[in-house]
């Protein structure tokens, strides 16, 4: 039995922190159960139209109040809600009572019935979500794909399609640091490597977090680790659930010979078949069939949707071709773990990447490629044959980068494409991958990767036909 948020038929009083999309849906639901709701937004900026949604919802909404009008609020809260990405040292956190505190999606699950499928993890959770919703699709179960990849699991909760069987949501360490009962039928931890620092007091804290997504399973629920990451494979041992790993060369679901094996040793798919098989897409299909088939999914269901594949928009996305060089938008890669796992796919590439740095050590990148080739694993000397440091973080790109490669810095996007391509060689990629949020010259990451997309579109536009013979000579 799930614990409920109470009726709120006594006056109950509920505060939710920040008005977006996902407070705008707790609003609804906890006025739609009797809860007297009001909200409290840090937003100047959008004040007018975060009062209108307030008002569209017959709530008072206080715009970046100060401590004492927040502290009478917080106390005054039979529950508060906070909406995904309140940093831990809000100050709604000191006054809120003990207990009273829960995030969205500890909410979403009180109030729903049906079953979730949860995936975390620093990286591939839109992709293993996306493509864990598309397989159950795919096997005939109706299934929505919530969370941070699409509608918040809220607003699924309280406005369902029709015959809804599976919830996949997409959980951060932001939503699960504040669960206390969240309990996922299916609940998979992708990885883990250093993010969100500038959130995070450290990576214990960052780790606990993520590991809260098995803390509240049960014998009847199936936990689903990486194999191949020591931390959460540890973690994974706690958990009181059924567990399966995955990876690509050990794991219950792994590769052999070219296929991707279920634990039984049923042939998933050739990894051949999938639409872009490197070495994170291989991985990624593996989690994603160990999570859609714990959610009922079939293996036929399962193969027909890794087929088709699910593009995704600024996660190696090719943007274009020419004069030699292929373009990549690689925008969505905030980590250096993610500009890893993308290097990876590359024999010779230009990289560009910066940004603002999450507290994260960018030398990170330059080691994993030092460390290739020391080991001889490398598929070619060229990778990287150049780097183009943009944003804030350009000096610390530099440093990590020096005496590795040619390094540049450029002061805009225009300037960035212009440089990787004068840098690159014929059949050279050239791949936007910042390892940095966007924060600095952008409002995300979407932004920035259709800004990239822009200038190269100008580029291959405007540049003469044969004119490789001008580029720089790189070493």
């Amino acid at each position: 039995m799930r614990p409920q948020p109470g009726p709120g038929r006594g006056g109950e009083r509920a505060l939710v922190v920040g008005l977006g999309v996902t407070g705008r849906a707790v609003a609804r639901a906890l006025g739609d159960r009797g809860y007297s709701v009001t909200a409290v937004d840090d937003s100047n900026a959008e004040a007018m139209v975060l009062q209108s949604h307030a008002a569209e919802l017959g709530i008072h909404l206080e715009c970046s109040p100060d401590e004492s009008v927040l502290a009478a609020m917080a106390s005054q809260a039979d529950l508060v809600v906070l909406s995904p990405g309140v940093p831990p040292n809000h100050p709604v956190l000191r006054h809120a009572p003990p207990g009273r505190t829960i995030a969205e999606i500890e909410l979403a699950w009180r109030l729903s019935d049906v079953p979730i499928a949860a995936i975390t993890g620093t990286n591939g959770k839109t992709t293993v979500t996306s493509l864990a919703a598309s397989m159950l699709a795919a096997s005939g179960v109706t299934a929505v794909a919530a969370g941070n990849i699409g509608p918040p699991l809220i607003g699924v909760v309280i406005d369902p399609p029709a015959g809804l069987e599976v919830v996949v949501v997409e959980v951060s360490s932001f939503q699960l640091m504040w669960t206390s009962g969240f309990r996922p039928r299916v609940a998979c931890w992708l990885n883990l490597s250093e993010d969100h620092l500038d959130w995070h007091r450290d990576m214990a804290e960052y780790a606990g977090a993520k590991g809260r997504i098995w803390q509240n399973q049960g014998s009847d629920d199936l936990a689903v680790a990486n194999a191949e990451d020591p931390v959460v494979l540890a973690a994974s041992h706690r958990a009181k659930s059924r567990l399966e790993t995955f990876g690509l060369a050990a794991g219950d679901y792994h590769e052999e010979a070219g296929r991707l094996l279920a634990p039984d040793g049923t042939v998933l798919l050739h990894s051949a078949e999938l639409p872009r098989s490197l070495p994170h897409d291989r991985a990624n299909a593996l989690a994603a069939a160990a999570v859609a088939l714990g959610a009922g999914a079939t293996i036929d269901g399962c193969a027909a949707a890794l087929r088709a594949g699910v593009p995704l928009p600024h996660r190696i996305e090719l943007v274009g071709e020419g004069d030699g060089l292929t373009y990549y938008d690689d925008s969505k890669a905030t980590t250096p773990a993610a500009v890893c796992a993308a290097l990876a796919g590359f024999e010779s590439v230009v990289l560009i990447a910066g940004g603002r740095n999450k507290g994260l050590d960018l030398s990170v990148i330059a080691a994993f490629l030092r460390r290739e080739r020391e080991e001889e694993q490398a598929p070619g000397p060229a990778r990287p044959r150049a780097v183009v440091a943009i944003g804030e973080a350009a000096g610390e790109v530099t440093a990590a980068f020096a005496g590795m490669c040619p390094v540049v810095q450029a002061a805009s996007m225009a300037e960035a494409v212009s440089a990787a391509a004068s840098l690159g060689r014929d059949g050279d990629a050239v791949l936007l991958s910042p390892g940095c949020a966007s924060f600095d010259w952008y409002g995300s990451y979407v932004e920035r990767g259709h800004d990239f997309s822009s200038n190269v579109r100008e580029l291959l536009r405007l540049e003469p036909a044969g004119s490789s013979a001008s580029r720089q000579e790189a070493p």
